[in-house]
């Protein structure tokens, strides 16, 4: 099969600049056994075509960013035509190939992937915020033969709107971030608790800051590492700093994925602390290597609460730091919730997800065909 994957971005050769490794490793498995060409709407200073992952990468690099894309599609179609159009993320990535689609008489599956369905008008997140966000995730729903999303937090909406959508999580390449054992926690040292994500306002990393607190007000002896970029300018290390956190916790900035695995898998527990996730790949991750969750009721988290991890109100720094002292002290229940955990993401790791999508593919192409039949 020829497929055109479209996506915002995560794509980026540097994974310092915008990879998202749960994408490369789709992108890497579907190249093995088909025609693979990626249609990234960021993620290059400059419009530019290259081989990658065994896929070919077009990068549109500049304004109007959707329109290049479209273009390029439609060229691409022409030298060869494609059986099916693939987007991840409904705005703009999933309109444009709806569009596309459509003059092309090419099927299209969508797959929703971020804040296509959520509004949070005090950050300034989510594409419920503004018309043509909206718009735009009305059209790619409208246009896709089949829809997609990581976790059931994120099909709601759609079932809402009144389509069906698949729950097809984002797997962990196993090969490439190896699965731990769980293990039982030394009582006597420093409780060790990870955070992977970006420093960003949805992240709301202020309330796991908030929590963190109320663990060392408790006289709990712990570490909390931090590893992502820092988009926020130093804002949430300074609140660390005012908290009187700052010999507690470390912020390791961007690490490179083989330094990521080691850290988290020194961990106890993972924390997450969002207003909203898809996913995230981080807590699939952490159960890969035998590190349980305990954060938000968002994505993976609030469907795998309570037996695979722990949920908690959103916004809510007492409850995190009270769920998460209930763990550190009952360690059978924190390997419980990991070894279950652990079970779930090795089950629909990234060959499973690249497996699923391709049936999909299979599935759609050949009702597209029998319906022009």
């Amino acid at each position: 099969m020829k497929i055109g994957l479209v996506v915002v971005g995560g794509l980026a050769r540097d994974p310092a600049h915008g990879a998202i490794p749960a994408l490369h490793w789709l992108v890497e498995c579907l190249a093995r056994g088909h025609d693979l060409h990626g249609f990234t709407l960021y993620g290059a200073p400059r419009p530019e075509r290259y081989q990658m992952l065994g896929a070919t990468i077009h990068h549109a690099g500049a304004p109007p960013v959707p329109l290049r894309v479209f273009l390029a599609i439609v060229a691409e179609h022409r030298r060869s035509p494609f059986d099916l159009l693939h987007a991840f993320w409904l705005v703009p990535g999933g309109a444009v190939a709806a569009m596309a689609g459509r003059v092309l008489g090419v099927p299209v599956l969508a797959h929703a992937a971020g804040g296509e369905f959520v509004a949070f008008p005090d950050i300034g997140y989510g594409h419920q915020l503004y018309w043509k966000g909206r718009l735009w995730a009305r059209i790619a729903l409208a246009g896709a033969r089949r829809i997609s999303a990581a976790s059931a937090g994120m099909i709601e909406p759609i079932e809402r709107l009144g389509y069906h959508a698949d729950r097809i999580p984002l797997g962990v390449d196993v090969a490439r971030w190896p699965p731990v054992a769980p293990r039982p926690r030394d009582p006597a040292s420093p409780a060790r608790i990870v955070h992977v994500a970006s420093l960003n306002r949805v992240k709301d990393q202020i309330t796991l800051l908030r929590a963190a607190r109320r663990l060392a007000d408790q006289s709990v002896d712990f570490r909390l590492d931090i590893a992502g970029a820092d988009t926020l300018h130093g804002v949430v290390e300074q609140q660390a700093r005012e908290l009187g956190l700052g010999d507690r916790i470390c912020f390791h900035g961007f690490l490179p994925h083989e330094r990521l695995h080691q850290l988290v898998r020194s961990a106890d527990l993972l924390w997450i602390s969002s207003r909203h996730e898809a996913g995230p790949l981080a807590v699939l991750e952490a159960a890969v290597v035998g590190v349980p969750a305990v954060g938000t009721a968002v994505g993976h988290i609030a469907e795998w609460a309570p037996d695979a991890a722990v949920a908690v109100p959103v916004g809510d720094a007492e409850a995190l730091a009270r769920e998460t002292v209930g763990l550190l002290r009952d360690d059978d229940r924190r390997m419980a919730l990991a070894s279950e955990a652990q079970r779930r993401a090795l089950a629909q790791d990234a060959d499973w997800t690249a497996a699923r999508f391709e049936q999909i593919y299979a599935e759609t192409i050949a009702a597209t065909r029998k319906g022009r039949g």
